[in-house]
């Protein structure tokens, strides 16, 4: 069972006592938005640090803030005295874990009280297993206290100490008033790394990166070099069709992640999923010095995508009825990075011929009945690995172009 919620007397009363006086500081440095520290860990670990200095006695101390991501439901950061500051990301899944129902702090989200609990009594038969670690660590005393943000929303801040008589009524009131800045500050955190999270989740890092350094107007765009990689599913049409829309959804996802953390390992960046088509950088130096470099890692995540492709094709088999084909283009050229769209709605994405031929090559991909099939600007670079398809007119472009192969794909 959840821990009890008794909320401990000494909130809301606000008696002046020389304690607050001394950690008076600590408080202006957070209202100014802890300019000494640039992120959540070494903020926690300073405060920490400076409460104890200043008649605090602090063991351990963990904050927990919800967020927004699709992989994960929140951040926590734990802070034990003469150690770093732990941090560590809570995935959907862990919500349903016999360690998140029965913690303190998931009570503290459903009340919005404090919570406090005497570690020198004699436990309950119902404790949570929490309380029992932190009696093995000699905890004396815990205290779990709401972190308020603007919007309504609520997030944790927990403090224990070893004293053998616990907090003083005094410690109790100091740290129940250093809480009210830091959740000012964990708030403004929160809102930044939100920004990134979902930047990351939609637009891709790099391009989350630059939009959030003020790379914003329609028009603004850099012309980069870049290996190019566009995929598409075969038989799309038809799977949709056959399967109810929820197992295609299902299917897509599980598709794109065949090939997404392949792609991110070997340094590229996903720009946009187009239904079942995938469109992807991999940035190259100005001056082509790194270009052998990154065409090999293109290859060695293409390679990786074809052995997940085939790993999901045997777990699925059943369900997909046949097997679930795809097609990559890849290569090599100078492509528009940046902001196009409509007024008031954009996208971050790449344009320019180099894109139009990768979109191509696809098709005739799909024509050969090839997985991977390159340009010759990029199978230059992997000579030992490509082989040559010959000749084949390309829509949109006057000169034929030459296409190549994997050697060891039949």
């Amino acid at each position: 069972m959840a821990p009890r919620s008794d909320q401990p007397a000494f909130l809301g009363r606000h008696r002046r006592d020389p304690l607050i006086d001394r950690i008076s500081e600590v408080a202006e440095w957070l209202v100014d938005g802890a300019s000494s520290t640039a992120a959540m860990d070494q903020t926690l670990k300073k405060l920490c640090e400076d409460l104890c200095a200043r008649g605090v006695p602090l063991w351990r101390v963990g904050m927990f803030v919800r967020t927004l991501h699709p992989d994960y439901f929140g951040h926590a950061w734990v802070w034990r005295q003469g150690a770093d500051v732990v941090a560590q990301q809570g995935r959907h899944s862990f919500r349903t874990t016999d360690d998140y129902l029965n913690s303190p702090i998931l009570l503290l989200y459903k009340t919005g009280q404090p919570i406090r609990q005497r570690l020198t009594k004699p436990p309950d038969k119902d404790e949570s297993p929490f309380f029992g670690e932190l009696r093995a660590e000699g905890v004396t005393d815990y205290l779990a206290v709401p972190l308020a943000f603007t919007d309504g929303s609520l997030h944790g801040i927990s403090w224990s100490t070893k004293e053998p008589d616990g907090f003083t009524d005094a410690q109790l009131a100091a740290l129940e008033w250093i809480t009210r800045p830091l959740a000012r500050l964990a708030e403004i955190h929160t809102l930044r790394h939100t920004a990134g999270n979902i930047l990351d989740a939609y637009v891709g890092n790099n391009a989350g990166t630059r939009i959030l350094a003020g790379q914003i107007r329609r028009g603004d765009a850099d012309k980069i070099r870049a290996a190019i990689w566009l995929s598409d599913m075969r038989g799309y049409t038809n799977l949709s069709d056959r399967l109810p829309p929820q197992t295609i959804v299902k299917v897509l996802n599980q598709y794109f992640d065949c090939q997404v953390p392949a792609i991110l390992e070997q340094g590229g960046e996903v720009l946009k999923f187009m239904g079942d088509g995938l469109l992807a950088i991999f940035a190259i130096a100005a001056d082509d010095s790194d270009i052998d470099a990154v065409c090999r890692r293109v290859l060695t995540a293409a390679r990786a995508t074809c052995r997940n492709v085939d790993a999901m094709n045997a777990a699925e088999a059943a369900e997909l009825a046949h097997e679930l084909r795809f097609g990559l283009a890849l290569h090599v050229g100078e492509v528009l990075y940046g902001n196009i769209g409509g007024a008031g709605r954009l996208d971050f994405t790449c344009i320019g011929p180099a894109v139009n031929l990768v979109a191509r090559l696809e098709k005739v991909a799909a024509q050969l009945g090839r997985t991977v099939i390159a340009s010759a600007e990029f199978a230059q670079h992997c000579r030992s690995e490509m082989a040559e398809l010959g000749d084949f007119s390309v829509a949109g472009f006057a000169v034929p172009r030459t296409a190549y192969g994997l050697r060891d794909e039949a």
